[in-house]
Formats: structure tokens, sequence, C-alpha cells
């Protein structure tokens, strides 16, 4: 039987944690008003990286339950 130190490392390798997006740059932006602009579009990717962590974070917690 595998010790729960032993399996934790496969769990994570088997699912990973989500990875902010990386934030566009300040100069980055043209100042036209494009619609989304850079910034709306990394804000919408940045919500959905909240939603994946708090899920990633649920099944993290409910592994080491399960685990113990």
């Amino acid at each position: 039987m595998e010790s729960n130190a032993d399996s934790a490392p496969a769990l994570s390798a088997l699912d990973p944690k989500p990875e902010p997006p990386h934030q566009p740059d300040l100069e980055a932006c043209c100042g036209n008003g494009c619609e989304p602009c850079i910034f709306d579009l990394h804000d919408l990717a940045m919500d959905q990286y909240r939603q994946q962590l708090r899920a990633w974070t649920a099944r993290q917690s409910g592994s080491a339950h399960k685990a113990a």
C-alpha cells in the first residue's frame, strides 16, 4: 500500500495547479479604445483563472481527505 506522501506528487502531476495568465505590458495598449481592449481580455482570463484555481483547490482538499 502506498503512503500518502508517495501519492501526493502523483496526484499533482495528473492535476497541475492552474497558471495565471500573462499580464500585458502597459505599453501594449494602443489607446484607441479597442473593443475588447487587451486589458479587458486579461480581466476575462483572470476571471477564468480564478474559477479554475477555486476548482483545483477544492479537488486538492478533497483528495487530501480521501488519502487520509
